[in-house]
C-alpha cells in the first residue's frame, strides 16, 4: 500500500496543528490569497514531514496544492523542491515537475511557495534550455510569475551565470510591487557575489530612480564607502 499520498500527507500535518500559531502564520500570506487558511504549524515541521514523502506522485502533489490551507501547500512546494534536488533526477521526472509548476502557479501563489521551489524546478530545468518562459513571466500581470522569473536565477547565479538575472532585472527594476522589488535588489546582489562590476554598472544605470528597498538590498554587501555612494545617487533623483 503506498503511503504518499495526498491525504496521508494531510494527516501528519494535522497532528502538530496548533491554534495559537494560526495567527502568526497567517502573516505570511498577508494580502496574496483571502481563502487561505492555517493550521498553525511551524515550517520546521511542514518542511520535515515533506521530506519523508519526496517520492509523492505527482497526481498527489496537485492535490496538495488544491488546498486551502497554507501549511499544506507549502508542503506541496516543498516536495516539488525535494524532489528536484533528487541526484540523477530523470529529465522526464525534471520537466514533469517544472510543467506542474507552470501550470499551477494559480496555486503557487506567496512569496515563500515561490521562493521554496522556483530555483530548484524552473531555475534547474531551464539551466542548458532557452529562458523565453522567464521573460514571459517577467512581464505578466502576475506578481507570483514575476517573482519565479527573478527567484528562478538562483539556479543560474550558483551556475555562474548572471546574464539572465540583470536582464530579468532591468525588466523589473521599477515594478510597483514591494514583492518584486525585494526581489530584484535579493538576486542582483547574488549575482554581483560573482560579477561585481555587473552589479556596479546595473547600479550606475538605475541607482537614481530604483526604489530604494531594491537598492538596499542590492548593496548590502558593499563597504560601507560603496554604499553610501550609491545612496548618495539615489538621493540626487530629484
Amino acid at each position: 500500500m503506498d503511503t504518499h499520498t495526498s491525504e496521508r500527507f494531510i494527516h501528519e500535518l494535522q497532528q502538530y496543528q496548533n491554534e495559537a500559531g494560526i495567527e502568526k502564520m497567517k502573516r505570511f500570506f498577508k494580502g496574496s490569497d483571502e481563502n487561505t487558511k492555517c493550521l498553525g504549524l511551524n515550517m520546521r515541521t511542514v518542511f520535515q514531514i515533506a521530506k519523508q514523502f519526496t517520492d509523492m506522485p505527482l497526481t498527489e502533489v496537485e492535490r496538495l496544492l488544491e488546498s486551502d490551507y497554507y501549511e499544506v501547500r507549502m508542503g506541496a512546494v516543498s516536495i516539488m523542491d525535494f524532489q528536484a534536488k533528487t541526484k540523477k533526477l530523470p529529465e522526464e521526472n525534471r520537466q514533469a515537475l517544472y510543467d506542474l509548476y507552470i501550470r499551477r502557479h494559480d496555486r503557487i501563489n506567496n512569496w515563500d511557495f515561490v521562493d521554496r521551489a522556483a530555483p530548484s524546478v524552473i531555475g534547474t530545468y531551464l539551466l542548458d534550455k532557452p529562458k523565453d518562459k522567464l521573460y514571459e513571466m517577467a512581464h505578466s500581470s502576475n506578481i507570483w510569475e514575476r517573482r519565479t522569473a527573478m527567484v528562478s536565477t538562483y539556479s543560474f547565479i550558483r551556475n555562474g551565470n548572471t546574464e539572465d538575472t540583470f536582464a530579468i532585472a532591468e525588466i523589473l527594476v521599477h515594478d510597483p510591487e514591494d514583492l518584486i522589488n525585494k526581489a530584484v535588489g535579493s538576486f542582483i546582489r547574488e549575482a554581483g557575489k560573482k560579477d561585481e562590476d555587473r552589479l556596479k554598472s546595473f547600479l550606475n544605470k538605475h541607482a537614481h530612480t530604483m526604489p530604494r528597498v531594491t537598492l538596499r538590498y542590492a548593496i548590502e554587501k558593499f563597504d560601507k564607502s560603496t554604499r553610501d555612494y550609491y545612496l548618495t545617487l539615489k538621493k540626487k533623483e530629484k
